[in-house]
């Protein structure tokens, strides 16, 4: 796929609408995924707001995983949101409520399966900052390691460690048949979600 996707991407740089239209469609999904367990029911906006800018700097793209790349954007562009929500009042936004979960799920490859699912983002943005993020960005978006390191600031080997241990989590949630209470994390009064950006993270130009 990813040689398929690097060739929509080159077309999209020479000007074909039709393969920028396809690189939306293919990324769209789990970019919105990845933005709900950050902002919340922000996403949308922070997803419109992150294609106005692949749109305009597309040209500059030299090259590498072009997801990660849009990812980067995306992620700059959320922590410009939540750096803007801490600065002005707002009323949090709690998590969806969870939809019956199946109980037959006690292993991480089969957590990893229910992922697309509404109530699933919802579990995860449950789950410690870094796995959440790790999970997302390996098991929805679908980077590898190395590509989703580069996205967070951090080692192969500790993304593969938070993710493999988000999956476990989930797999025990999962694996209960629901019959434990899961309460999502309470917001700071006045701030967004709780995954952080990391020192490295600086906001996106524009």
């Amino acid at each position: 796929m990813t040689g398929d996707l690097n060739a929509v991407v080159t077309a999209a740089q020479s000007g074909d609408e039709e393969a920028f239209r396809l690189l939306y469609r293919t990324l769209q999904p789990g970019l919105l995924r990845y933005l709900t367990a950050l902002v919340g029911a922000d996403a949308e906006d922070v997803a419109s707001e992150t294609w106005l800018q692949v749109a305009r700097d597309l040209t500059a793209f030299t090259g590498g995983e072009f997801r990660a790349w849009a990812v980067t954007i995306a992620r700059n562009r959320a922590m410009d949101h939540l750096r803007r929500q801490r600065r002005r009042p707002s009323v949090p936004v709690p998590v969806q409520s969870l939809s019956e979960l199946p109980g037959d799920s006690d292993t991480a490859e089969n957590a990893g399966e229910t992922l697309g699912t509404e109530s699933a983002i919802a579990l995860i943005a449950t789950l410690p900052p870094s796995e959440a993020e790790a999970v997302l960005l390996r098991a929805v978006i679908g980077l590898d390691a190395e590509s989703a390191a580069r996205v967070l600031g951090k080692r192969p080997g500790a993304v593969r460690t938070a993710a493999h241990r988000g999956l476990r989590r989930l797999a025990a949630l999962l694996g209960d048949g629901g019959s434990t209470p899961v309460t999502p994390p309470r917001p700071r009064p006045g701030r967004g979600r709780q995954i952080p950006a990391p020192p490295h993270v600086e906001p996106a130009d524009g």
